[in-house]
């Protein structure tokens, strides 16, 4: 009886060794990936400064990062590339969607969690999925087709000569349309996951249902939905191939005119893709440097002030 115990256990643990190993080397080949990408990126976008680029020269690393002026190679058969003026645009563009999405996405999550009726909050949630799954070439089509029309209109109604409706205004409308849902998923499920004991004490104690969703149950999810703002943040930052459609493909100098044209580091990366060799088609990964150096920067300056914010203690 005791070989029969024995045997079974040696049997169970070579069968979990080789789970762990199977699955030990399953997360390294995934982890690899990362490295495998950035690598490529990396080779390709250092290239265009160290090289003399069939004879157009290097391109000047400091003015890349900080000029005003976009030229292509092909075009202008010149290495002036500067980004400098993109990568402000960039951020102010995510800047002002997110100050669209996030009170959207967090006010249509507390309504769906807290106080909507249970069928109209499972058809509201199955409509926010779906939004969320939605291709962004269809976010970018909309855009094209009625968003641009609507600027363009409201712009001459303002005696204002818009490009046909691309700028920043129907940048950040779309940017906003495709965060919403994921901010509103996130923040959803932290509303829901709130005690219900701090409800109920708030109640109790006094308090509207409209004070406690506000003071108690906005405060206690505090955290979860900065987070669903992270996550907005980061889609938005990637964001290229609808914004392409609207954004105008601004070339140079820096304007904050909500009816004027824009670029994002995104859109101008995927401008570049038609070639496959060349200094214009290199540039487009030192481009894509320069937005994954962006992103780890605002990454980590919200996760640096979601922990200021931290988990609040509702009084």
């Amino acid at each position: 009886m005791q070989n029969v115990i024995r045997k079974k256990i040696d049997k169970n643990q070579t069968t979990d060794y080789i789970i762990h190993r199977l699955l030990k080397g399953l997360a390294i080949l995934s982890a690899s990936f990362i490295f495998v990408i950035t690598a490529v990126i990396m080779i390709k976008g250092l290239s265009p400064f160290i090289t003399t680029n069939q004879g157009i020269g290097r391109v000047n690393a400091w003015k890349f990062v900080t000029g005003d002026t976009w030229l292509t190679g092909v075009t202008f058969q010149s290495n002036l590339y500067s980004v400098g003026f993109i990568i402000v645009q960039t951020l102010y563009v995510v800047s002002l969607s997110l100050l669209i999405s996030f009170p959207v996405g967090v006010l249509t999550a507390l309504f769906i969690a807290k106080i909507a009726p249970k069928k109209l909050a499972e058809t509201l949630r199955t409509v926010v999925e779906i939004l969320a799954s939605i291709p962004s070439i269809i976010y970018g089509l909309f855009g094209a087709g009625v968003i641009l029309r609507i600027v363009y209109n409201f712009s001459s109604m303002l005696g204002y000569q818009s490009k046909g409706g691309n700028s920043v205004l129907s940048t950040v409308i779309i940017l906003a349309l495709m965060t919403i849902p994921t901010i509103t998923t996130i923040s959803e499920v932290a509303i829901r996951s709130v005690d219900r004991s701090l409800i109920e004490g708030s109640l109790a104690l006094g308090s509207t249902e409209t004070q406690t969703h506000f003071k108690v149950v906005l405060a206690a999810a505090k955290s979860g939905i900065f987070t669903s703002a992270i996550l907005g943040v980061g889609r938005a930052l990637g964001e290229a191939t609808a914004i392409s459609l609207v954004a105008g493909s601004r070339r140079s100098g820096l304007s904050f005119d909500v009816l004027d044209t824009t670029s994002t580091l995104t859109t101008t990366m995927l401008e570049g893709m038609k070639d496959s060799a060349g200094l214009d088609y290199d540039i487009r990964f030192s481009v894509g440097i320069v937005l994954m150096a962006v992103i780890i920067v605002v990454n980590l300056s919200l996760n640096y002030i979601k922990k200021k914010v931290g988990q609040v203690d509702v009084k």
